[in-house]
């Protein structure tokens, strides 16, 4: 059985950052979840002719990146969030008001009163 060609190294790698990462702020189970799937890939790196290291890590990574998803939806700060805003937690930022868009090749003159007095102001 081939399996597909991949950078074993780069994911180990990724997968110990975003590891550490998730340490920081989450502690217990996360971490017990997700060490031995490192080990597994250093296993998996040390013998690259064994298939049952590299699909056991790719297995595992599979099953981790399904846990972590359940852990951080359980174990999420909930101070004053929404659920869905809890969801998207990967792209949390300022919260920016879209109603007042204008293109910048439309002709029309702006309807919000506040923005034509920036334009008579020369701002």
């Amino acid at each position: 059985m081939e399996l597909p060609a991949v950078n074993l190294k780069a994911i180990l790698l990724v997968h110990w950052l975003l590891t550490t990462w998730g340490c920081i702020v989450f502690q217990g189970p996360y971490a017990w979840t997700n060490f031995p799937i490192l080990a597994l890939g250093v296993w998996a790196v040390a013998q690259r002719d064994s298939v049952d290291a590299i699909s056991m890590f790719l297995g595992g990574l599979v099953a981790t990146i399904f846990l972590d998803v359940i852990y951080i939806g359980i174990f999420y700060p909930r101070s004053n969030f929404s659920d869905t805003v809890r969801f998207s937690a990967g792209s949390l930022g300022p919260s920016e008001e879209r109603s007042s868009y204008q293109p910048i090749d439309s002709s029309e003159v702006p309807a919000d009163p506040e923005s034509k007095a920036h334009m008579t102001r020369g701002y």
